[in-house]
């Protein structure tokens, strides 16, 4: 009999043991689970790209024909893009900044991000002076020197490749004020900042490209943080507001940023597509929270948006600018104003078809090489 109760309180002592160990385990936080947000950045690259494809500079007129509206939207339609990268590039920063360091952090940005960015810049430099050097040597006007200074003020500030000066300069920022990160007066103070590049667009107190607006998306970095700290509230939000709302928000917020062009170009305003307009703004954000609302595309699974993403970005300029000229050269288009209005269409999706299709390409090839850390993540 005391072998029996022996043996009982030693079952017992070894199931309390095992219990207080279990409870002295650290509790591992649940990672959540944010592959959408790789998603929708994918969508909002490949807005960017189809903006860069249609938007023809030479295309301008007095007359706002069926055509001339249906091109303004188009561009319009892809504006999205720009505000999303920030917003969404917050919504990750704001979990990143509790596991890293500000100097670990920006360290990590700098190998994972300026490198690879700095490398496909001068390789697109380098070949914009190929070109210069092939159609301009014989004719003896080749200066180098001046034609280098005019060259890297284009492409640092006037191309794609501003957006990553941009980026770290408004990363830069927000590691300062880490500690201040959750506070809503940081919030109001960057968001005055960015509005005042707003009413610049309209004003023009100075320059109005909103791709030198340096404190111009700061608030859309800070904004994104705070999606991520209240997301659990915020996603159950938006689960119960129906479909038809996010719908109507994103038409009428798209309509009245195409009626904002056509009033700037009215006004003979010097940059009226410009991303900071406050009409934009609130289409961007109408935008992603209608994508936050479908969430699930299907056919992005197929992009592998973590591995092409940024890629995508590094390299699709280069053959806006470089490609797509030589590609039609030989078939002497007419000039945008001069086709049909379905010629146009078809005309602008080639364009999106061969620059979208070509950047993937090269990224599917890098990527089977040593040198896919070129492309980044």
């Amino acid at each position: 009999m005391d072998s029996f109760f022996y043996f009982i309180f030693a079952q017992s002592s070894t199931q309390t043991f095992l219990m207080d160990i279990e409870l002295q385990k650290p509790t591992v936080p649940v990672k959540k689970n944010f592959d959408f947000i790789d998603t929708i950045r994918c969508i909002a690259m490949i807005g960017i790209v189809m903006e860069h494809c249609t938007y023809n500079e030479t295309y301008t007129s007095t007359s706002f024909t069926l055509k001339y509206i249906v091109y303004i939207g188009l561009i319009q339609f892809s504006k999205f893009g720009t505000i999303s990268f920030f917003l969404l590039a917050g919504f990750l920063l704001g979990s990143k900044f509790t596991t890293y360091s500000s100097w670990e952090y920006f360290k990590r940005r700098l190998s994972t991000v300026f490198l690879p960015w700095l490398i496909w810049s001068l390789i697109f430099l380098c070949a914009i002076l190929i070109q210069k050097f092939i159609a301009l040597n014989h004719s003896g006007d080749f200066h180098l020197k001046k034609l280098l200074i005019e060259k890297i003020e284009m492409i640092y500030l006037f191309t794609n490749y501003w957006f990553i000066i941009n980026f770290m300069f408004c990363i830069a920022i927000l590691l300062c004020f880490k500690k201040y990160l959750y506070k809503w007066w940081l919030g109001g103070l960057l968001l005055m900042l960015s509005l005042i590049y707003s009413a610049n667009v309209y004003f023009e107190w100075f320059i109005t490209s909103h791709t030198v607006a340096i404190f111009g998306f700061i608030f859309y970095l800070w904004l994104g943080a705070m999606l991520n700290k209240y997301w659990n509230k915020i996603e159950i939000l938006i689960e119960k507001i129906p479909m038809h709302i996010f719908v109507a928000l994103f038409l009428i917020t798209f309509c009245l940023a195409v009626f904002d062009i056509i009033y700037l170009m009215k006004l003979k305003s010097d940059d009226p597509y410009n991303t900071l307009r406050l009409s934009n703004i609130i289409y961007s954000i109408a935008t992603i929270f209608f994508l936050f609302k479908i969430r699930e595309f299907n056919f992005v699974k197929y992009l592998k948006p973590r591995e092409t993403t940024f890629g995508v970005y590094l390299i699709h300029y280069i053959f806006v600018s470089q490609l797509l000229p030589e590609v039609y050269r030989p078939f002497q288009f007419p000039s945008l104003q001069e086709m049909s209005f379905f010629y146009m269409l078809l005309f602008i999706a080639s364009r999106f078809i061969i620059v979208y299709g070509t950047t993937l390409l090269t990224i599917y090839l890098i990527n089977k090489t040593r040198f896919r850390w070129v492309i980044g993540r």
